[in-house]
């Protein structure tokens, strides 16, 4: 990733790249998807939904879109929301109080890859939307995942991808490397993060090869599914 500040982290850089967008990233993440990102969570979320959890960790919650459609879903589900952007999570915060969802959501400043705050095996089910590709350790981010995780418990992901249909790839690099960057930086006023998103999608591994780390560290019945001609994959395991 083209960093904010060559001495940070990619885990800083990720964290003041949230933080600068978070005022923008809703009104931006639904006019550059095209509403398609609707669509994909509502379907991570019927498949959670399907499991009938009691506590749900949403980690990268964000500004808090897949927590919120879970708690409105999911009768009796508790969900706790964890991102690294305090920014993101005021946002998420605003909107959860709105809703009155504040009993059933609880939000925290928190990293994916050291969840201490977590115990083991307390979780029926783990959701990332959008933000695996942002661990800076992915592995040790995916043992953490597991380790939180009741047994049986079910993990979703929700992630970018690289379309293997040719014309449609073409079209996708296009977009997301000429247009998306300017439409970002005209309402963010932050270029280097839309810059970003093709940048960490290219470098995330294929769907094959991410269902390989799955496994590697422990998780079992590993399904990927493609989503709108591969330009997301929605992956689920169990533990």
């Amino acid at each position: 990733m083209k960093p904010y500040n060559e001495e940070q982290s990619k885990k800083e850089q990720v964290e003041q790249m949230f933080d600068n967008i978070a005022p923008t990233y809703d009104r931006l993440n639904h006019v550059l998807s095209f509403n398609i990102d609707r669509m994909w969570r509502r379907r991570v979320m019927r498949i959670v939904r399907c499991h009938n959890p009691k506590v749900v960790m949403d980690i990268a919650t964000g500004t808090g879109d897949l927590a919120i459609a879970m708690a409105k879903s999911i009768d009796g589900v508790r969900i706790k929301g964890v991102d690294l952007s305090e920014e993101m999570l005021r946002v998420a915060e605003a909107k959860v109080s709105k809703l009155g969802l504040a009993d059933r959501i609880s939000l925290t400043k928190g990293d994916a890859e050291n969840l201490d705050m977590v115990a083991t095996a307390s979780v029926d089910a783990v959701t990332v939307a959008f933000g695996v590709r942002n661990f800076e350790n992915l592995e040790q981010g995916l043992s953490e995942l597991y380790r939180t995780l009741k047994p049986g418990g079910k993990l979703i992901v929700l992630e970018f991808s690289i379309p293997r249909n040719r014309l449609v790839r073409w079209v996708y690099a296009q977009y997301s490397h000429r247009l998306l960057p300017r439409i970002g930086e005209m309402i963010s006023k932050d270029r280097m993060a839309y810059d970003y998103l093709p940048d960490s999608v290219e470098e995330f591994p294929s769907p094959e090869r991410f269902s390989e780390m799955l496994l590697g560290v422990g998780f079992a019945n590993v399904r990927a599914k493609s989503q709108s001609f591969g330009i997301a994959h929605i992956y689920e395991a169990t533990k």
